[in-house]
């Protein structure tokens, strides 16, 4: 099967990559300017092409060129990025998508994958627990763009037959991503301490967050991919863990049982960009994920999350410099 894996240099794209390199797939991975420090170790096993998701033409030729059965659509701009230049989050993300849609269409691609956000919910969450059904009222751009290429993705799945189909993702922990984002602290908090560096945590020693460990995402987006299209009746899934969670301390108080003189202190941010998203109040019920196509997260724990993350960073110093 021929694969384009869309953002498959980054954070969980590379991760998704390399799952698939071990079955036998024929890989492209579709890029734009960045480290591919992530696959130089398989860079060999696959297809590089770079392009950007708002040029629908660098679209067109990956599809057409290599006879795309699937695409993996994880590419585009994070929260933070959305926010500082709303104008290219439409052209990237919003634009992108509807490319990545219609370029589907024109050649008859099976399947796209797409990675959603939580933050299709906002900060405003009326619930304690978050379901398919609650309500979706994204506050930021970057939701606005994730819930609207939700929406496409199921127009073009009900129109045209694409089988279209997502996951979507709350703060997901795991090593190596350099990109600021609001949950960023915990990953930096451990890796930092893994390196012997100081490190300020931008929350408060009481917030708490109901992380996804990379590993479970990666699952999740793999088993999702591989359910059979009957059983896909919900389209868009939350996959969540931990719940409900582990505060700022607790992380610290776990990182510093392996590095007892870790220089993490806490200066929380209630000013700048990251206000109001100190701490996500609802947890997420996953249920439809789990009913229809099997999926359960593995990673419950924050003792063995931390020890993993460090092995990790251990096993492999090049790929997440």
């Amino acid at each position: 099967m021929n694969i384009l894996v869309i953002g498959g240099t980054g954070f969980i794209g590379a991760e998704i990559v390399r799952h698939l390199v071990k079955s036998g797939h024929e890989l492209v991975v579709f890029h734009s300017t960045g480290s591919e420090s992530r696959i130089a170790d398989i860079k060999d096993k696959i297809n590089l092409v770079r392009g950007t998701l708002s040029n629908f033409s660098h679209l067109i030729n990956a599809v057409r060129d290599y006879h795309i059965d699937v695409i993996y659509h994880l590419g585009g701009m994070l929260s933070i990025s959305c926010e500082a230049d709303p104008w290219s989050a439409f052209e990237v993300n919003l634009r992108g998508t509807l490319n990545v849609l219609e370029a589907a269409r024109l050649f008859d691609v099976r399947q796209v994958i797409f990675a959603s956000s939580r933050g299709t919910y906002g900060i405003d969450i009326q619930e304690d627990i978050i379901g398919e059904y609650s309500l979706q009222r994204p506050d930021n751009f970057y939701g606005i763009t994730k819930l609207s290429s939700e929406l496409f993705g199921r127009y073009y799945r009900k129109r045209f037959g694409l089988d279209f189909r997502g996951v979507r993702l709350g703060g997901t922990i795991g090593p190596g991503v350099k990109s600021p984002g609001m949950a960023q602290w915990a990953a930096w908090a451990i890796e930092n301490a893994f390196r012997g560096k100081p490190f300020s945590i931008w929350v408060s020693p009481d917030a708490r967050y109901s992380f996804l460990y990379y590993k479970d995402v990666i699952s999740g987006i793999l088993k999702l991919s591989e359910a059979p299209r009957e059983n896909i009746k919900t389209v868009v899934y939350n996959l969540g863990n931990m719940q409900p969670g582990f505060s700022a301390q607790e992380l610290v108080d776990e990182i510093k049982k392996r590095f007892p003189d870790a220089g993490i202190d806490f200066q929380p941010d209630a000013s700048g960009a990251r206000k109001d998203r100190l701490i996500i109040p609802a947890d997420t019920d996953i249920h439809w994920a789990r009913d229809e196509w099997g999926w359960q997260p593995g990673w419950n724990s924050l003792p063995e999350i931390v020890e993993d993350y460090l092995q990790e960073l251990k096993s492999h110093p090049d790929r997440y410099v």
